[in-house]
This record gives structure tokens, C-alpha cells and sequence, in this order.
């Protein structure tokens, strides 16, 4: 039968691994708790840093933002409803100014119906716009398409913007003049009074100092031209240039 001291011995041993059992779960729960507040510094510090960039990508997607709608509305994209590239809305600014001098031509050749008018409305079946020209007719106050004109109003308002071209490329180049202009076609499709209409203006420009060109195979106009150059085809093949018949002739 066991003794009373064996019985304390045994308790004591039993106490001794207990306590050693418990000192070492004391530990690892120490250790663990360490890890833990470790582990919750770092993903302290991980989810500042997250938040930090996603601020950052915010900040980054809303310039980028920025730049796509700026980038596609000068290319004429959406958000842009004309579909006018910046190229065209330059083009737009110059033809406005291009208008306004062919309409100082146009105005008096047409005896004050025609007026020129630039228009940058939507174009239709989304084309782009920013280049289009309507006509505004004084005998019904309304504005026409160019398509509605006549083959000689048509031509008196190319030769109106042509002669516009000129002073607005005069004065973007320091006032440097235009002193040739050469006018081709055109001139066939024009009844009498038009075309003395159109040699009218011709022959005042040339009075202001300029030479004036005109390539024709109307044969009233020849009576016209003080000076000409005629081009003729020969059997032989080339074709030869001559000013007058004292001028000579000279192969081409």
C-alpha cells in the first residue's frame, strides 16, 4: 500500500508537470499574442498603404479621365456632338473670315441677292461638320444650299470665295499680295450676262494692279483678253504654245 509520502511525491511530480505544461502554453500564447499584434501592425500599416493608393489611382483615373474626353473631343469623338476635330474647328475659324471677304465679291456681283454663310451645324448619317456653307437669298430671306444654285451663281460664288482666299492668305502673310490669280473652268456653263458679269471683275482686279489668268474654251471670251496664250494640238503629236501669230511658236 502506497505511503503518505509517496502519495505527496506523486502530487508533487504531477503539480511539477502541470506547471511545466502550463508555463509553456503562458509561452506560446505570449509569442502568439506577439504575432498577433505584429500581424495587426502590419496590416495596419498594409492597409494604409492601400488606402493611400487607391486615393492615388483616384487621382491618376480622374486626370487620365480628363485627358481621354479632352483627346477625343479634339478628334472629334464624344463627347463631341459636331464631330468637329480640332483641325476643322481651325479650318472653321479661317473659312468664317475667308466668307466674310467673298461676300464683299459675291454681294456685289450677285447685285446684292447672295450672301455667304458659314455654318458649323451637325452635318446628317454623322459626318463631320465644322466646314459647311449655306446661301442666304435676298429675294426670299431664307438660306439655300449651295447644291440649289445655278451653274453661273455657283461659279460667281467659287470666284467670290477664290478672291476671299487670296485677302485672308494676304493678310496671314504680313500683307504680302497675291499679285497672280489664274482662274480654270468654269466659264462654259455661265450665260452672257453672267459671264460679262465675271469678266467685269476680272478685268477690276486686274486694274488694281494684279494678273489675272483665265483657262477657257469659250470663244466670246477670247474677244475679250487683252493677251493670250492658245494651245494647240498638231498631227505630230506635240502640242505647240503661241501668244499671237507675231509671237512665233514655240514646242512643248
Amino acid at each position: 500500500a502506497a505511503t503518505g509520502d509517496d502519495v505527496t511525491a506523486e502530487g508533487l511530480a504531477d503539480s511539477e508537470r502541470h506547471l511545466a505544461e502550463a508555463d509553456t502554453a503562458r509561452t506560446a500564447a505570449i509569442a502568439a499574442r506577439r504575432g498577433a499584434e505584429l500581424a495587426a501592425e502590419a496590416l495596419r500599416d498594409l492597409s494604409q498603404r492601400v488606402d493611400e493608393a487607391a486615393a492615388e489611382v483616384e487621382g491618376v483615373a480622374d486626370r487620365a479621365s480628363a485627358v481621354t474626353r479632352l483627346a477625343d473631343t479634339v478628334a472629334g469623338r464624344a463627347p463631341n456632338t459636331l464631330k468637329m476635330d480640332l483641325e476643322t474647328f481651325v479650318l472653321a475659324a479661317e473659312l468664317e473670315e475667308i466668307v466674310a471677304a467673298a461676300n464683299v465679291r459675291l454681294s456685289e456681283m450677285s447685285s446684292g441677292r447672295y450672301t455667304l454663310h458659314h455654318s458649323d451645324a451637325r452635318a446628317a448619317r454623322g459626318r463631320a461638320s465644322g466646314l459647311g456653307i449655306e446661301v442666304l437669298d435676298a429675294h426670299t430671306g431664307r438660306l439655300r444650299s449651295p447644291q440649289s444654285l445655278s451653274g453661273g451663281e455657283t461659279f460667281l460664288a467659287s470666284l467670290a470665295l477664290a478672291l476671299g482666299l487670296g485677302e485672308v492668305v494676304t493678310s496671314r502673310a504680313g500683307g504680302i499680295r497675291l499679285d497672280t490669280l489664274f482662274v480654270d473652268e468654269g466659264f462654259g456653263s455661265l450665260d452672257p450676262e453672267t459671264l460679262e458679269l465675271a469678266m467685269r471683275t476680272l478685268d477690276e482686279l486686274r486694274a488694281g494692279g494684279r494678273t489675272v489668268g483665265v483657262i477657257s474654251h469659250v470663244e466670246a471670251m477670247k474677244e475679250q483678253l487683252p493677251a493670250q496664250l492658245i494651245v494647240e494640238a498638231t498631227p505630230q503629236g506635240p502640242s505647240i504654245i503661241r501668244q499671237d501669230v507675231s509671237a512665233g511658236v514655240r514646242r512643248v
